[in-house]
């Protein structure tokens, strides 16, 4: 039986700072805003897919009647993204952190080759930036 998920469209993370998201994610990383609504959420887009960073206390109201039937969500704690990145690319990155002052926490080559640094936003949120090897992906 052949998958019927061809990809990953979005990807949620959860921060109560939308502000210093904002600043982070479009700042420091520089990924390109598709919209902000208020103290809701932002959302960027990341290559193909969409990185979408909720307020989990607005999130996890009800929906209001007449809006987007779309159910509460919501989650605690610090989430996990991986954010592919060629190779070459790489230490641009690094440097990128470093002089915005984001401490990288790991950078390291697993046993196929591939490099990961690890890093946090502003909320918490423990970051990745691979190479497509990793997952066997080029």
């Amino acid at each position: 039986m052949a998958q019927p998920l061809d990809g990953i469209l979005e990807t949620a993370i959860y921060a109560a700072d939308l502000d210093a998201a904002e600043a982070f994610y479009g700042g420091v990383l520089g990924l390109e805003k598709v919209t902000r609504q208020a103290n809701r959420h932002l959302f960027y887009r990341c290559g193909p897919g969409i990185l979408l960073i909720f307020n989990p206390a607005e999130t996890a109201k009800p929906v209001p009647a007449g809006a987007l039937p779309v159910p509460s969500h919501g989650a605690t704690g610090p989430g996990h993204v991986c954010f592919r990145v060629r190779g070459e690319q790489m230490d641009g990155i690094v440097a990128r952190l470093q002089a915005a002052g984001v401490p990288v926490e790991s950078d390291f080559c697993w046993s196929n080759g591939a490099r990961s640094i690890y890093f946090r936003d502003p909320a918490g949120n423990s970051l990745e930036c691979a190479e497509p090897r990793l997952w066997n992906l080029e």
